[in-house]
């Protein structure tokens, strides 16, 4: 394959503007989760949705969006990053109108999976470019600390936006709220992020593997979908999951025989790579167990409405924003990303242990807060420390792929956590409210055992971190991170 080296990074001054735009559009697309999340009681009932059609104005734009990251990301190495986010960007902003003036359930439902498409193009090449733009090593460990602060405080802040915009003026607004910031970033990238045209497709176009994964990984989020509704014991779960791992598999073997594969199989030789993004599954699963089973907790339990259970929310991102923007890159020269990963690991375990104790008549200031600001100090450092790992790639022209794997093992870890920790913490509830327990204590009950099930995940997760991340591989990623010779990554740009 012809190598094409990225062209040399742009002024300090113009870097960080374009680190600025790239965080936005991010910000846009992990927004939108949220947003329309606290809206669906609204247009349910606007649109006379039944329970399953709402779900799908979820699962659709969820399906699109964890199906597409892998393939997305390797068009970023081939045709280029600016390309791609810019492409991305439009198209989503372009379906958030149009999911704004939908006037049925069925075209919403479409026009959220046209969302996920425009989301993944977008979303998948942010990394790779970021690692572009910053081949410095202190600057990339600080721009990273600024993407993980985007990408952990986004959900909570849409929390709170959508319950501003949804009680304010009415649901349409949650969709049309991303038209003007798309427009502008659409915009911005064409004059400040920088980027050539890539390879292009002829130097990697492998339309079986696409095929293949992106098959594998819709069916796969699907049946992690209707596991939820079918259980995870039911013959029509296990045939869904056999389906999709067959499809992996295929493209597993694909990768290993093709001349140029969608995702070359020798960036797993990387200790970092592969075990960073072991880790983050692991880790997201946990995390979207906390944010599910909390803002029901706030909800059903201690009553808040939309906008106060946004508000209850905030103590973990601002706390997230001091570790992530303030401290991260400072221990993780100190110290070296495996250890401060470890750390941060740990205490966000303590912290859904503290949640799996809280009363059903928890009070705010005393039970919920000094958790969230634990959870909020071990994931701001643990997630920079876990992309930089991640990012970790040998080559230029992987960086756009490590970038999409690093998405797609982020959404495979929040579709299994919510679907898993959702599911147990229902089940429980069930049981107690059938031993005769009230409402309130029958769901924190239920919200106690998926907490327990969420640290299990972050725990099993500082058990890879330790052992996994301890290859040279490993070793190099905390020279760089103290400084040292960085490491070769880059493309996608």
């Amino acid at each position: 394959m012809t190598t094409h080296a990225p062209p040399p990074p742009p002024p300090t001054r113009s870097r960080w503007l374009a680190l600025g735009v790239l965080c936005t559009g991010n910000l846009m697309i992990i927004l939108d989760g949220s947003i329309v999340t606290v809206a669906l009681p609204t247009v349910q009932t606007d649109l006379g949705l039944s329970q399953s059609g709402l779900a799908w104005v979820v699962n659709a734009y969820l399906i699109a969006f964890a199906g597409l990251l892998l393939l997305s990301g390797r068009l970023g190495d081939l045709l280029g990053g600016k390309r791609v986010f810019g492409a991305g960007l439009g198209l989503f902003t372009a379906a958030s109108l149009a999911c704004g003036l939908a006037s049925s359930a069925t075209a919403l439902v479409v026009f959220r999976f046209v969302q996920g498409i425009g989301g993944a193009l977008a979303s998948a090449v942010v990394l790779g470019m970021i690692v572009t733009l910053f081949p410095d090593a202190g600057e990339r460990a600080r721009a990273l600390a600024v993407y993980a602060f985007v990408s952990a405080a986004g959900s909570s802040l849409g929390l709170i936006l959508g319950g501003v915009l949804t009680e304010a003026l009415s649901w349409p607004w949650v969709f049309y709220v991303n038209v003007p910031i798309g427009l502008a970033a659409v915009a911005l990238t064409r004059r400040v992020v920088p980027g050539g045209r890539g390879p292009g497709l002829r130097e990697g176009a492998d339309l079986a593997g696409s095929a293949l994964a992106t098959g594998g990984l819709m069916l796969l989020v699907y049946t992690i979908i209707k596991a939820e509704e079918y259980t995870w014991g039911d013959g029509r779960t296990l045939g869904l999951l056999a389906g999709s791992l067959a499809l992996l598999a295929g493209f597993v073997v694909r990768q290993a025989s093709a001349a140029r594969p969608l995702l070359p199989l020798h960036v797993f030789r990387s200790r970092s790579v592969s075990g960073a993004n072991g880790v983050m599954v692991l880790m997201v699963a946990g995390l979207f167990g906390f944010q599910f089973c909390t803002a029901l907790y706030f909800r059903n339990v201690l009553g808040y409405d939309a906008l106060r259970t946004g508000l209850a929310f905030l103590p973990a991102p601002i706390t997230i924003a001091v570790v992530s923007l303030g401290l991260a890159v400072r221990l993780n020269r100190r110290f070296g990303p495996r250890r401060v990963l470890v750390a941060g690991l740990l205490l966000v375990a303590a912290a859904l242990g503290m949640l799996a104790r809280v009363p059903s008549d928890g009070a705010y200031l005393s039970d919920l807060v000094p958790p969230l600001l634990l959870l909020g100090l071990g994931f701001g450092a643990a997630m920079p420390a876990l992309i930089g790992q991640a990012m970790a790639v040998g080559s230029p022209g992987d960086a756009g792929t490590a970038s999409g794997l690093v998405n797609t093992t982020q959404q495979v870890g929040a579709s299994l956590g919510t679907a898993v920790l959702a599911t147990v913490a229902a089940s429980r509830t069930a049981t107690l409210l059938g031993e005769g327990r009230g409402r309130a204590e029958a769901l924190t009950g239920g919200f106690h055992l998926a907490y327990g099930l969420s640290a299990a995940f972050v725990l099993v997760g500082v058990l890879v971190a330790a052992v996994v991340l301890r290859g040279p591989a490993a070793a190099g990623g905390a020279a760089q991170a103290r400084g040292s010779e960085p490491a070769a990554v880059g493309g996608g740009a």
